[in-house]
């Protein structure tokens, strides 16, 4: 309280006027957040209606606040800042005019009985050009131009008209890939369900025809999933784009049953764990007697690690950098490659009523640092999922829990818990706190294992060899240096089979990136089967095949080239 100089009264002028300041000062502070909330509960209950909506629609409706460029209603032709747009044939429609658009604008049509241009208007690529005059489209303000949900191609409105073949549709530059929608309606009209049908009826889509299927888990990594499922949807048919987190790989794999036998591919978007999910699903393909339509898989690496995806030439990791378009050409120029599968069996000790543990090994088993680094992941992921969304994330996770590794040793002597055989041999082991048993030629996000980075000769490591490489690592620090080639591990050898018999306590184990913590017990680990995988090789220049080629006549390619042995051409 104040007081005046001369008498030592409050001064109530002064005393008002610092409450009348916090006053205002507090409804300045309180009003924004006021609105805000308001604004977002609102925003809530508006998204909630949608949703509601959203669910008994003929479009695939995505609500946005914000477009993030020009775009016009199709209705009403009026500029849109807030509103839905169809993933699948690229309606677009504010508010008011949303469930008119439903009512009034058809969607791509999964099942016709012919193949015919669906033109949407307005909203065309800026960087397009008419099909009929060959000028640039999209360059015109409102709904003045179409495109082709189907093939993709523009047209001005004043030259549709005068577009040869206006009614008949192509399909376009993926029409090798796209399963027509006269070709559903031709299977459902058959009075019998036949592969040699299916053949038949594969003629009206042209020579070369490898329809790929599109199966994404939006959980993977980055969180990219949701956003390649619409376009992939926007160049595809619909019916063969997969939510793995709505549908299981079994469940959508089933559709390759109705193609011809040996054609269709299957593109997993995700991380290595997906794949193994979608592999064990063609495995139960196989067990159910549908050896013929076991489809090719290839990856889109959307997962943390995606060490399967870098030994298959699909690289480390996808981030959007280049887009979906070249994505489906390099999968037209894949070639097919057999991969080893294995199974691994857990047999705990003193429980001998219980039946073994049994999985299936793509890529790796691992016991020691790298597995405990694995499962403290996988226990706080678990926990708080929303904060595993970023690759960067992940693996600085993962770096943090090798730091503390490095200073609690946890998986310390090893080598005095555990005994390993390969092909029934025992194999004396040095001071080591973990063992590797790889399948692929990566590990640990990008690292050549088995090779290492030394002179010293070694096996070559395929794919379809029968063979795994079993090595030794002494601790995180260690794994840390082979990661960053300053290091090499302990080669302990190859093998057919591969047993380990922990003698006493618990350790951490994984397979593939799925980790858990194993009591007393004896892991064998024998082949199971083969996949067919597509091998991605490295694009080069015509200079570069010339120097290639002559460099091959000096000096032959030797028998360990890293590259996958090839099975057959993608386009046999």
């Amino acid at each position: 309280m104040l007081y005046t100089e001369e008498a030592g009264l409050p001064d109530e002028r002064s005393f008002w006027e610092e409450w009348s300041l916090l006053f205002w000062t507090s409804v300045a502070v309180m009003v924004p957040v006021v609105i805000t909330l308001w604004c977002s509960v609102q925003r809530s209950k508006r998204k909630s209606h949608m949703k509601e909506f959203f669910r008994k629609s003929r479009h695939g409706w995505h609500y946005t606040d914000l477009f993030n460029k020009p775009t016009y209603c199709c209705v009403c032709s009026q500029h849109i800042l807030r509103g839905a747009f169809c993933d699948c044939c690229g309606v677009c429609a504010d508010e008011q005019c949303l469930r008119r658009a439903d009512r009034e604008l058809p969607c791509k049509e999964i099942m016709a009985q012919g193949t015919e241009h669906r033109w949407v208007q307005g909203n065309v690529p800026l960087a397009s050009y008419c099909a009929a005059c060959k000028q640039q489209c999209g360059t015109q303000p409102k709904l003045c131009d179409y495109r082709c949900v189907w093939c993709q191609a523009t047209v001005h409105d004043d030259c549709l008209e005068t577009l040869v073949d206006a009614s008949q549709c192509d399909l376009g530059e993926f029409h090798n890939l796209i399963i027509p929608p006269h070709y559903l309606h031709l299977v459902n009209k058959l009075p019998r369900r036949h592969p040699d049908e299916y053949t038949k009826l594969a003629s009206s889509c042209g020579c070369g025809w490898t329809p790929v299927l599109v199966l994404a888990n939006t959980r993977s990594g980055n969180n990219m999933g949701e956003a390649l499922l619409g376009e992939f949807r926007s160049l595809l048919n619909p019916v063969q784009v997969f939510d793995l987190s709505q549908l299981a790989p079994s469940k959508a794999l089933q559709l390759c049953t109705l193609l011809p036998p040996g054609c269709v591919r299957v593109l997993v978007c995700g991380g290595d764990g997906t794949v193994g999910w979608v592999l064990d699903a063609i495995d139960n393909m196989k067990l159910k007697g549908q050896d013929q339509f076991v489809p090719r898989v290839t990856i889109l690496p959307l997962g943390t690690g995606n060490d399967l995806s870098n030994t298959l030439g699909w690289g480390s990791g996808y981030a959007g950098e280049i887009p979906v378009e070249q994505v489906l050409r390099n999968i037209l120029d894949a070639e097919v490659v057999k991969m080893d599968r294995w199974k691994v069996e857990v047999s705990s000790k003193g429980l001998t009523i219980r039946k073994p543990k049994v999985l299936s090994m793509n890529n790796y088993f691992s016991v020691g640092p790298d597995a405990l680094m694995a499962l403290n992941f996988h226990t706080h992921r678990e926990k708080t999922p929303s904060f595993f969304s970023s690759r960067i994330i992940n693996k600085a996770v993962y770096f943090l829990y090798g730091t503390k590794d490095c200073l609690v040793q946890e998986c310390k002597d090893l080598d005095k818990r555990i005994e390993l055989e390969l092909d029934g041999e025992r194999v004396p082991l040095p001071s080591l706190e973990g063992i590797i048993v790889c399948n692929i030629g990566y590990w640990g996000g990008g690292c050549r294992l088995w090779e290492g980075v030394g002179d010293e000769p070694c096996p070559p490591t395929r794919l379809d060899d029968g063979l795994l490489e079993v090595v030794g690592v002494f601790g995180s620090f260690h794994c840390a240096q082979i990661q960053v080639k300053l290091a090499n591990p302990v080669r302990l050898g190859q093998a057919h089979t591969v047993r380990l018999v922990l003698k006493s306590s618990t350790m951490p184990m994984q397979v593939d990136g799925e980790p858990w913590a194993q009591g007393p017990c004896t892991i064998t680990i024998t082949h199971k089967t083969q996949s067919l995988m597509l091998y991605h090789s490295a694009e080069q220049t015509d200079d570069d095949d010339d120097e290639s080629s002559a460099s091959e006549a000096e000096n032959p390619t030797p028998h360990d080239s890293p590259r996958p042995p090839l099975v057959a051409s993608a386009h046999a």
